[in-house]
């Protein structure tokens, strides 16, 4: 097992791995940038060193930074967290020929599943469901009016290199495809360096659903169910669930262990999340995620796993430490993003915060860095915190997610929880009645203020 571990992220989920190595034993390293100089995780670590100033660029995502914190602290491994590094197959091979281990997948797998086009390939050949759409990328105009003729509109263009909804252009007939297929290009060069794009079929009405895998790196994986993400703006979660509303035990049991065969195939190493779009009782593969999830809290919840524990032991090398029959779901559990934003418009607002209270009992968990008089930045994302709530079934946890909300206290910066009390009102998310386009529409019929 590991001496000590780095932790390369901030925030909440930076204290949630320092709390997993506290219960380990295992010593944690936290790096801050200088505008992080005051924060939990820089509290709560075991050591802490400053490797730049605040921009992302010059600290969260300076390589050498980090691996000279690695040379001065010791440690032996990194934990990337999610978003920063967590998905750089570059990062991973600079810390493996340093002699330190990552904590997540390989650099092949990482590389394998970043590329949208290959990752579609290999799914597909290991019996994943995709989306119809281009066998590749496309290279110009003419083929991508071909193809999105052949596929049948609507359709939607994509940034091979894409992610967070930048690249990504729809064409509901051929009237659209031109502007499309050149502003997806355009868009994707400015934010990707890379203006590759392929062309899917467009579904109308599907939810968002995706399935935690987790592999031992040796040919073993397991599944641990699905989360429906459905409830979504500018392709952006707001609220994740688990179980989903959609899904009966054998539809979840039968997509479950496809993911499952499938990662254990090409000997997958750690946490990786398979998403697809799912309409009409059939599954599309969207893309793999080969890290830890912001949303990873609502699957521990109802299987009862240290999911961050898990990553540790595999990386170790350790076995994993249940099998899929020990894999028994229990209950419902829903997460709620709190971002630091202004409503309607949902733009950034940092500032200091007077008063933060966290709610509390059965079944509440709240996973945030936020405390009285801590400032938010304006330097990084506006997640502070998320809000986990299980009960024995979805209506159970519902009221209980209601009344955690009515408990939590941010004063001094504004924050997306006036949404969410409206949300709980709404028929539809009383009753999972909802699909990737209803907060859109929603909130372009409700704005909130």
């Amino acid at each position: 097992m590991f001496n000590k571990i780095l932790i390369a992220n901030r925030g909440e989920i930076a204290l949630r791995v320092i709390r997993a190595c506290r219960e380990m034993g295992i010593a944690s390293v936290a790096v801050h940038s200088t505008a992080d100089s005051d924060a939990m995780h820089v509290r709560m670590a075991d050591e802490a060193i400053c490797i730049g100033p605040a921009p992302s660029s010059q600290s969260y995502l300076h390589v050498p930074a980090i691996i000279s914190a690695c040379e001065i602290s010791g440690a032996d491994a990194i934990h990337p967290g999610y978003g920063f590094l967590s998905e750089n197959a570059a990062f991973v091979q600079v810390v493996e020929d340093h002699g330190i281990t990552f904590i997540g997948p390989s650099a092949e797998h990482i590389r394998l599943m970043g590329d949208k086009i290959t990752a579609k390939d290999t799914m597909k050949a290991l019996g994943v469901p995709c989306v119809p759409g281009s066998d590749g990328g496309v290279p110009d105009l003419d083929t991508a009016r071909q193809v999105a003729g052949d596929i049948g509109y609507p359709v939607i263009v994509k940034a091979t290199a894409g992610g967070g909804g930048r690249g990504m252009k729809l064409a509901r007939s051929a009237a659209d495809i031109d502007s499309a297929f050149r502003t997806a290009r355009t868009e994707a060069k400015a934010a990707f360096g890379n203006d590759e794009v392929y062309i899917e079929k467009y579904l109308g009405a599907p939810r968002h659903i995706e399935i935690q895998v987790f592999g031992d790196g040796r040919g073993q994986a397991v599944h641990l169910g699905e989360r429906d993400c459905s409830l979504q703006r500018r392709h952006q979660k707001v609220l994740e669930e688990a179980p989903s509303p959609a899904l009966d035990a054998d539809t979840r049991a039968r997509i479950g262990q496809t993911c499952a065969e499938a990662v254990a195939r090409i000997g997958y190493r750690g946490a990786g999340t398979i998403e697809f779009l799912y309409e009409n009782g059939e599954f599309y593969f969207i893309e793999m995620n080969t890290r830890l999830q912001v949303e990873h809290p609502v699957t521990e919840g109802i299987f009862g796993v240290d999911l961050v524990r898990e990553q540790i032991r595999v990386a170790a090398g350790q076995p994993l430490s249940f099998t899929q029959d020990d894999l028994v779901l229990n209950g419902h559990a829903i997460e709620v993003r709190i971002n630091a934003e202004r409503l309607p418009q949902f733009t950034p607002c940092p500032g200091l915060v007077q008063t933060y209270h966290a709610p509390g009992g059965l079944g509440v968990r709240m996973d945030s860095a936020l405390y009285s008089g801590y400032r938010v930045p304006p330097y990084y994302d506006s997640l502070i915190a998320k809000l986990i709530v299980q009960g024995r079934d979805r209506p159970e946890a519902l009221a209980r997610l209601n009344r955690a909300l009515g408990e939590l206290i941010i004063d001094g910066v504004d924050s997306s929880v006036p949404l969410f009390h409206a949300l709980l009102s709404e028929p539809d998310i009383q009753t999972g009645n909802y699909n990737i386009h209803w907060l859109e529409s929603y909130l372009a019929r409700e704005p909130e203020g």
